[in-house]
């Protein structure tokens, strides 16, 4: 059975995407913690980050600091932070949200609940960077 991210890679569930390339897609968090929050998966459904071959590993890691570098001149912060869990949806993907304290990356934390136009508008702003 497909996961979520497969269905948006195949685009069978839209998204708010902001970086794509052959093998990894960039997208916003629809449940972000702070604006700014985007997801990285590769595109070949793998479970565990840590299952994926090493040369696509070091590719998604380059991918994301391409990424991360967009979200930082879309979202001034002082630094995008990482954090993979892989316990909400069994396909790899790393998070990459904007911060400017430890709490911007609290899971826990209630997450923003934003209209479908400021999800367009944000999507638009870091990819255009």
């Amino acid at each position: 059975m497909a996961t979520i991210f497969s269905k948006i890679i195949q685009g069978e569930i839209p998204c708010y995407k902001v970086a794509e390339n052959d093998n990894f897609l960039a997208f916003l968090d629809i449940q972000p913690l702070v604006k700014g929050h985007v997801l990285v998966v590769p595109k070949v459904e793998i479970d565990y980050i840590f299952d994926i071959e090493d040369n696509l590993l070091g590719e998604m890691m380059i991918f994301s600091k391409d990424v991360a570098r967009k979200i930082k001149l879309a979202f001034p912060c002082q630094k995008v932070g990482v954090t993979v869990i892989g316990l909400e949806v069994l396909h790899a993907h790393i998070h990459l949200i904007p911060i400017n304290n430890l709490s911007d990356m609290n899971f826990a934390s209630p997450k923003l609940n934003l209209h479908s136009d400021q999800l367009f508008s944000i999507a638009e702003k870091i990819s255009k960077q």
